[in-house]
């Protein structure tokens, strides 16, 4: 089954009213290659500006996204929120989440679902750190925060996995093409065994970790890389140049 390649742009904490609107309309008028979905996550202040600014075929994705539909929750947004807005796509696991804000595996998975009972499509992140590298429990991490996920649901039909190892996110290091690969597969491996041959044939797997313009097309030639989540290099215009990665 052929899998539409996805590009995800992850502004994190970053962006002002006016690079925002400066990235939108480098995206706007660039030349995309229109077989690959894009989709960007500005901070939230900014994703009605987002939504207002962008062209048809760019969606949009909230960086976080709660696990209740409403409610006295501060500072908190549900995914019915984020659809009401004309937000289609959402962010949850993203290790900087997991380890600076202390989201557990149970927590990011019923946010993950809630975004799908929400109607949203989930961006789901997943990876190991450096010491779980070297200690050899890659598979197991990664496994072990899908698993969670399975707990919640089995419909996967609106999940993109995005596998980023954390010892390579903003740090300039990026899992080798074969690294990436490897774990690529044995994620399609586990989807296959645990949650069905038809989701592990069509799920998207993206790789995240300092993606830029001069490692995305070697990446992007990998049987079980589906496109890319990128941070910091999607401030810039050298976006296009990995959103173009399969042309």
């Amino acid at each position: 089954m052929a899998r539409q390649f996805f590009v995800g742009g992850n502004f994190k904490m970053n962006g002002t009213t006016k690079s925002i609107q400066d990235i939108i309309s480098n995206l706007n008028d660039a030349k995309l290659d229109s077989e690959t979905e894009v989709v960007i996550a500005p901070p939230a202040l900014y994703l009605l500006l987002a939504r207002e600014k962008l062209r048809k075929g760019i969606e949009l994705a909230a960086q976080n996204v709660f696990d209740k539909p409403n409610g006295a929750f501060t500072g908190e947004i549900s995914a019915e929120q984020l659809r009401d807005s004309g937000v289609t796509w959402t962010l949850t696991g993203h290790s900087e989440r997991r380890v600076i804000m202390a989201e557990g595996d149970d927590f990011i998975a019923r946010k993950t679902k809630a975004a799908l009972d929400g109607g949203l499509g989930v961006i789901l992140c997943v990876g190991e750190t450096l010491e779980q590298r070297e200690g050899n429990k890659t598979i197991e991490i990664v496994t072990n925060q899908l698993k969670a996920v399975a707990e919640q649901t089995k419909d996967w039909s609106r999940v993109v996995v995005a596998y980023e190892p954390v010892w390579a996110i903003g740090t300039g290091k990026v899992a080798s093409t074969e690294q990436a690969q490897e774990v690529h597969a044995e994620i399609r491996k586990w989807l296959s065994s645990t949650i069905s041959k038809e989701a592990s044939d069509s799920t998207r797997i993206i790789y995240g970790g300092s993606v830029n313009e001069k490692n995305c097309r070697d990446l992007a030639q990998q049987p079980d890389i589906d496109g890319f989540l990128v941070g910091g290099a999607s401030l810039k215009p050298a976006f296009v140049d990995i959103i173009n990665a399969k042309a």
